[in-house]
């Protein structure tokens, strides 16, 4: 993740907090991945192994932590605010999402909880060492922490950060998407469209619950950057 941009996020998230937060409101529903190919996943871990540069091995294992941000932030938040968003999000999409990465650290003998030491081998051991809302990323640490804040003050807040996560998500994506593409690493470049994918999904669901909230703009209403009417939906 960039870390201008991710300075950038908490520093906008405490301006809001201190400010104050918005209040509830409707419930959405919001769905998890629709039409996500687990037979393309599987194909992916299962193909030959590219050569990887380490750059794109650090992309994967930052990922991961990414991931379970994503997961975990949902997950904590529902159980303040029940929306219904966050927990179907999680339990039906975010899970994939972590198990994909996993497999392909595994794939890799990467290690995922010592970032960025990611030549370690993949130690199982250690990720059970990793709570919820415990990252080895310290960056990620910092941004779930701002996020939770943020996402248990109300039912709005927690769809908002919904959009942030997201966007972030597809922004870190795009980037390492290029990264995979240039060392024509295909399995890689599966196993993160198959993400990014995801993430547009979870982005329409997080904007339609904040309609349904008389949020009028939905994401959009957090600003410039978290405006994507050009994420593809489905």
């Amino acid at each position: 993740m960039n870390k201008i941009l991710l300075k950038s996020i908490t520093i906008t998230l405490l301006t809001a907090i201190l400010i104050g937060c918005g209040s509830g409101g409707e419930k959405g529903q919001g769905n998890g991945d629709i039409g996500a190919s687990d037979a393309l996943v599987d194909a992916a871990i299962a193909s030959e192994k590219s050569t990887l540069t380490v750059e794109l091995q650090d992309s994967i294992t930052f990922m991961y932590s990414e991931e379970k941000l994503a997961k975990e932030i949902y997950l904590n938040l529902y159980a303040i605010q029940s929306v219904k968003q966050l927990t179907n999000i999680a339990n039906k999409s975010e899970v994939k999402h972590i198990d994909a990465v996993d497999r392909l650290a595994i794939k890799y003998n990467l290690n995922t909880t010592l970032y960025p030491d990611t030549t370690i081998p993949y130690d199982a051991t250690a990720l059970n060492t990793f709570t919820s809302g415990k990252f080895p990323v310290v960056e990620i640490q910092e941004l779930y922490d701002v996020l939770y804040e943020k996402g248990i003050q109300s039912e709005k807040d927690a769809l908002e950060v919904g959009c942030l996560v997201e966007v972030t998500d597809v922004e870190d994506l795009d980037r390492y998407i290029i990264q995979a593409t240039e060392a024509n690493a295909t399995d890689v470049l599966t196993i993160f469209n198959f993400l990014r994918d995801g993430s547009y999904n979870h982005y329409w669901a997080f904007n339609k619950g904040l309609t349904n909230q008389d949020i009028a703009d939905g994401c959009c209403s957090l600003g410039a950057d978290y405006c994507h009417p050009e994420y593809p939906q489905k």
